[in-house]
């Protein structure tokens, strides 16, 4: 099977309280896609990029065998963003973002990849998500999405027009208690469920994952246990990556496969963390993948 990564591709400026770093790989599909790449091998990346774009950060992405033929080279500059994380490190503020390229695109789907069993809608507005599912022809598909804050508050509308085409929503706290109008959790997950997609992941950060599922079925993940947190940028992107990349392996993708997944995500973005950007994950290998997930079974298994 494949997997296909859309959303965005970004340049990162990154301060934290004891570093800062420029010129970083970023954006929602870039970590989506490089932690897919550990579970599946054939991996699909759509979005677009300016003239100024690092070339070391593709080059990176295409050494993981991540296909960049759905990414569109354009003459303008690249999507950027620049923004600070506070003491907590759980709260940032964003100093700059210039949208340059993505300010008209129109996601177009090549036809040598247009055929992805896996897809994933990462963060990008609902519009360019919606561009994106019909660029996609596999007849028998699963569809996963992500969102943020900015979507449900400009474009609502569009974005209950995704609900409807995906099986599996994938948002954070805040955000989905917003998009459902709840201060409850699981009735958030619940009232998810009932706007379309037969799955919904809500993340809890520091606290781990809840997985949501048919007939009141519920799965909690914790986080893996991080010493010391570098930076945080990505993380939720690479928890939806791995996951993805590991249901590309599932013949029929059923509510076990998603806990597995959301396990696989979570140990993911545990690596993310521990440096700025991609730089720790690009250089993680399988074993410590499969070492991590074994210690984070162990703490939490108590039969």
């Amino acid at each position: 099977m494949s997997v296909i990564v859309g959303g965005t591709i970004a340049i990162d400026n990154v301060k934290t309280p004891t570093a800062e770093a420029t010129q970083l790989l970023g954006g929602s599909a870039s970590y989506a896609s490089l932690s897919a790449s550990f579970y599946s091998k054939d991996v699909r990346l759509v979005g677009i990029i300016g003239h100024d774009y690092p070339q070391q950060h593709l080059d990176m992405l295409e050494q993981h065998n991540i296909s960049l033929a759905g990414v569109e080279r354009s003459q303008k500059e690249s999507f950027t963003w620049s923004g600070e994380y506070m003491e907590n490190m759980n709260d940032r503020e964003t100093h700059a973002v210039a949208l340059n390229v993505l300010e008209d695109w129109t996601v177009k789907i090549p036809a040598s990849i247009a055929d992805s069993e896996i897809i994933v809608l990462a963060n990008m507005s609902p519009d360019n998500q919606l561009q994106m599912l019909a660029g996609c022809s596999a007849p028998s598909r699963f569809v996963i999405a992500d969102t943020m804050d900015l979507w449900i508050d400009i474009a609502k509308e569009r974005l209950h027009e995704v609900l409807q085409q995906i099986d599996l929503l994938v948002l954070n706290d805040s955000e989905a208690k917003i998009l459902a109008g709840t201060s409850n959790i699981i009735e958030a997950g619940e009232i998810l469920r009932a706007k379309g997609p037969r799955y919904v992941i809500i993340k809890l950060g520091e606290f781990g994952a809840t997985l949501f599922g048919p007939d009141d079925q519920i799965f909690r993940c914790p986080a893996w246990p991080l010493r010391e947190l570098k930076d945080p940028t990505g993380a939720g992107d690479s928890f939806l990556g791995a996951m993805a990349g590991y249901l590309d392996g599932q013949s029929e993708i059923t509510f076990s496969d998603l806990r597995q997944g959301v396990v696989k995500g979570t140990i993911a973005a545990s690596f993310t963390c521990e440096a700025f950007s991609t730089q720790r994950l690009q250089n993680t290998t399988p074993s410590e993948l499969e070492e991590r997930q074994a210690k984070l079974f162990e703490m939490t298994q108590w039969s």
